[in-house]
């Protein structure tokens, strides 16, 4: 059982560096502008609620933890 969890631990490390790189490199520019999402801007507030950002994100995750849970 150690092993396996090494192995998931080691997994979700790759995960997040990979995450990070594109968070880096400019591959997630699209988040918060999407059609749907709520952008108001005053002279002293700025509110940003990315709705249909994290509707796809939450779309995202659930596929893969789907066939993640089907496969496994």
């Amino acid at each position: 059982m150690n092993r396996i969890l090494g192995l998931w631990i080691a997994a979700g490390g790759i995960c997040l560096i990979a995450i990070g790189l594109l968070v880096y490199s400019g591959g997630f520019n699209w988040f918060g502008k999407l059609p749907g999402d709520i952008h108001y801007e005053s002279d002293r507030v700025a509110v940003y609620i990315p709705v249909v950002s994290l509707l796809i994100v939450s779309l995202a995750l659930s596929l893969i933890f789907y066939f993640v849970r089907k496969f496994f």
